[in-house]
């Protein structure tokens, strides 16, 4: 075996690869955190179908655990469906996406509204808790000083 590797360096060396890629997954990519009080995206027609299908399928086939199946069997059926056999979902999501645009509205006039109100608070907050972190400063390295 000489000049050969053996399996436990090839191990660490995939292992070492491994880490890196984890390494640069874990980092964030510079997106703004997502707001908890934003409305969700509507569901497209499909999904509105899906919805139904889901249910339908559990009870005709109540040992299926896998969800691929069921992901499967719904596109084909989508598929399948006519235009006019595919118009009441549609209509379903349509109607979602009116309702999701009206709420959009209303939440980006709150955001436009709430960081005015934000500024002047958190400039005034700001102030005040770094003349506090000053004072505990002053008294902290006295007490130090006098410790040694």
């Amino acid at each position: 075996m000489k000049g050969g590797k053996s399996k436990s360096d090839t191990k660490g060396s995939r292992l070492a690869v491994n880490k890196k890629s984890s390494a640069k997954a874990g980092k964030k990519s510079g997106k703004a955190a997502k707001d908890p009080n934003k409305p969700k995206r509507p569901a497209s027609a499909f999904f509105v179908f899906m919805e139904e299908f889901r249910e339908q399928y559990k009870k005709e086939h109540p040992k299926n655990k896998s969800v691929a199946a069921v992901g499967k069997a719904g596109g084909d059926k989508w598929k399948s469906l006519s235009d006019a056999e595919k118009a009441p979902y549609i209509a379903k999501a349509e109607k979602r996406k009116v309702e999701y645009e009206k709420n959009m509205k209303a939440y980006t006039k709150r955001q436009t509204e709430a960081p005015k109100e934000e500024e002047s608070e958190s400039e005034k907050s700001v102030s005040e808790v770094n003349d506090e972190d000053d004072e505990d400063d002053e008294e902290g390295s006295g007490e130090e000083e006098d410790d040694d």
